[in-house]
């Protein structure tokens, strides 16, 4: 579910850098004799051409960048002119184009296609970029033309996008300490810096412990339970690594989920398990614990210096929660019924366990292996009878066919343009009649270069400043199984929800139509952002749509009704526990960011205390442990873990409008697109919302789906 919001490097929206940036001077990088990161780009509608960028090039591109954006400032700074919108808001805002083009190749990068080489400019430029955002946001003359402006805000006949932006640019350097003195500015610039510094550190430590671990088996007779398709693909991880005639289980979701629900081998299920819940946390050279825990104290230390109680509170004060006790209010009503279904959930698995002849405790380790049984002696349902029926490209097309009756969109494939990894696949999106939309680039396989989970993320943003349109080059990522021998890449259900999320995030990207970068697409609160994906998994579950691309690889039948009937009986089965180890991170997330002490904490005694607080069964674990939280540490998600399940609130409430209506309405598609995934962030959340549904949203409707409705 995770979507890495790109960052916008324009000068105006510097607060909005993810802590990957920090600062000491660097020292000047050999220029290759052409970077192509510095010319004009000849592809096919200008996007990167990563058949022409190499490693060396990211760092002397950087500096290129930040030396330009610094004499951009300036010559806002020295302006004659008096202070306008024009001269100092939209100038600030168009600041830094070039290092925001360069940026916006390698942090995505970063994410799905990274390198030692890459991870040491990365290290290697946060400092600049940290020194880069603290220099524009505390500079006082800059500070003194935004006020100027926003002062005058009245007057000046902005339209409500110019009027979001000033008010945001306004904020920024509010937010970014422009009003401390210069003490506590010089403290705030530490406190950035290291900041920046530690979540590359994180980061990368993780991505080090995900690819550090494998289990290896030698024995056919360990394998009792999975699946043929599980083992070829096992044993073509083996064979990657040398071990022929053998079979290699990693820490990767399409190889540690499968292994979790079907060996029967239960130490080997715990072996595996526990690999995967101690990353970062081994005591080794990649450890995080100590890294989160100077990070929360330093959040803790910022927060006071800009005026707030807590960093939880400093976050939320710009999303649509606007308060923790506003989030905990949400957590709160859904908490209860879930953690009662999740305790039912653990006695019907216990049950199972003794009527097997088992006479242990259920672990966490066991959950996946007997949901499974019980879902199939409840329902005579089990992933892999479905798996045949959920081809990748097959779940893909349909992503885009729904898309297509929601909104004319069409995806025409181009082998034209420049990959930055064989796998990866784009497409150009057209509307109906055959107009530009943007490229979509699709990247949906697990590599040691790539980070875990799913996320979309964005090569450009779109704008259209000065009535230039620029079209959006967006990116779709996940880590779905890869074709074993003759089978092709078969996914599970659950796959195709989080693959038609993703693809809800890139239809945000692709059909936003704003004037500003600042604004434009995924640039909105923290706990709107996840509406546009979200409610695109409505259609992905409904029958009609999944009988569209839901066919057996091998025959193309469609998924028969008598099967599509057990998936929607057994819609609310295990509902509790996914509810609950999500809702328990949310927890987590907040308990870090409500600390009001800058003392450092032990994390795993810290977390320990929060699970207890919330009463988390021993037989579910929070479903990110602290040391390899990544949306809280280096994902830009801190405080804002709850976002998904604020945000299922308003994807239920409206997709009702859809229900009242039909499936694929025209008029509210027509509404949905022109209020929501236009308008990015160029309009308080909660009014495009309401315009959209006629009222305030309502937490009914997602009670009601999850079968917790009172």
């Amino acid at each position: 579910m995770k979507t890495a919001t790109p960052i916008i490097l324009t000068v105006a929206a510097l607060a909005l850098l993810s802590s990957s940036c920090t600062v000491q001077e660097t020292k000047k990088a050999a220029v290759p004799e052409e970077n192509p990161l510095l010319a004009a780009w000849d592809t096919p509608f200008e996007t990167p051409p990563f058949d022409k960028i190499k490693d060396d090039h990211y760092l002397p591109a950087f500096l290129k960048g930040i030396e330009a954006a610094r004499a951009e400032v300036d010559a806002i700074v020295d302006s004659a002119e008096p202070p306008s919108f024009a001269n100092t808001i939209e100038a600030l805002e168009a600041s830094g184009g070039l290092l925001n083009r360069v940026n916006n190749v390698f942090s995505p990068l970063m994410s799905a296609d990274t390198n030692d080489r890459m991870q040491a400019v990365a290290k290697e430029v946060a400092p600049l970029l940290s020194r880069l955002q603290d220099d524009t946001l505390l500079n006082a003359g800059l500070f003194e033309r935004v006020r100027a402006v926003y002062d005058r805000k009245e007057e000046l006949g902005l339209t409500p996008e110019q009027a979001t932006l000033l008010d945001k640019t306004y904020k920024d350097f509010v937010r970014g300490g422009a009003n401390l003195n210069e003490a506590d500015k010089a403290e705030l610039r530490k406190i950035n810096e290291e900041l920046a510094v530690l979540a590359v550190r994180f980061e990368e430590n993780v991505l080090k412990e995900d690819n550090g671990f494998f289990l290896a088996v030698d024995k056919a007779e360990d394998l009792a339970g999975l699946p043929e398709a599980v083992l070829a693909a096992a044993a073509e991880a083996a064979k990657a690594k040398g071990l022929e005639g053998q079979w290699v289980f990693t820490l990767h979701k399409p190889s540690l989920i499968p292994f979790l629900t079907y060996a029967e081998r239960r130490d080997l299920r715990e072996t595996l398990f526990k690999a995967f819940l101690q990353r970062g946390d081994n005591n080794n050279e990649y450890d995080n614990k100590a890294i989160l825990s100077r990070m929360a104290s330093r959040r803790v230390k910022k927060a006071g210096l800009l005026g707030f109680k807590t960093y939880a509170e400093f976050v939320l004060a710009e999303n649509m929660a606007k308060t923790p006790a506003g989030v905990a209010g949400l957590l709160d009503q859904v908490w209860k019924p879930a953690l009662a279904q999740a305790r039912q959930e653990a006695r019907d698995l216990q049950d199972m366990i003794r009527k097997e002849g088992g006479d242990f405790k259920l672990e966490p380790w066991d959950w996946w292996f007997y949901a499974e049984k019980v879902k199939k002696a409840k329902y005579d349902l089990d992933d892999e009878t479905l798996r045949p029926f959920f081809k990748l490209e097959n779940v893909r097309d349909g992503a885009f066919a729904t898309a297509g009756k929601l909104w004319g969109l069409k995806f025409v494939e181009r082998t034209d343009i420049p990959v930055y990894n064989p796998e990866v696949k784009v497409f150009e999106v057209q509307e109906a009649d055959g107009r530009h939309v943007g490229i979509l680039y699709t990247d949906y396989h697990p590599r040691p270069s790539k980070g875990g989970g799913a996320w979309m993320n964005e090569f450009r943003r779109q704008s259209a400043r000065g009535g230039a349109f620029v079209a959006p080059v967006v990116t779709n990522n996940g880590n779905f199984p890869r074709m074993a021998g003759d089978t092709p890449s078969l996914i599970s259900y659950e796959d195709a929800l989080t693959l038609f999320h993703e693809f809800g995030h890139a239809l945000h990207g692709l059909l936003s139509r704003c004037s500003y970068e600042r604004l434009s697409g995924t640039s909105v609160a923290r706990d709107f952002v996840e509406l546009p994906s979200q409610i695109m998994e409505n259609w992905a579950s409904h029958p009609e749509v999944i009988k569209s691309y839901a066919r057996h690889y091998l025959t193309g039948e469609p998924i028969p009704d008598d099967l599509l009937a057990k998936v929607k009986q057994a819609g609310l089965f295990n509902l509790g526990f996914s509810t609950v180890e999500y809702l328990a991170a949310c927890y987590l997330d907040m308990d870090w960011h409500t600390l009001t002490d800058p003392a450092e904490k032990d994390p795993v005694a810290f977390e320990s205390a929060s699970m207890a607080r919330i009463g988390l069964i021993p037989e579910i674990v929070v479903r990110y442990r602290s040391p390899h939280f990544r949306h809280i540490f280096s994902g830009g998600y801190e405080a804002g873990y709850y976002s998904y399940i604020w945000s299922e609130v308003l994807d239920a409430d409206a997709f009702e409008a859809f229900k009242e209506t039909s499936l694929f309405d025209p008029a509210t598609a027509a509404a949905f697109r022109e209020n929501i995934l236009a308008r990015g962030g160029s309009e308080d959340p909660m009014a495009l919302s309401e315009r959209f549904r006629g009222r305030a949203p309502k937490v009914d409707a997602v009670l009601k789906r999850k079968g917790f409705a009172r």
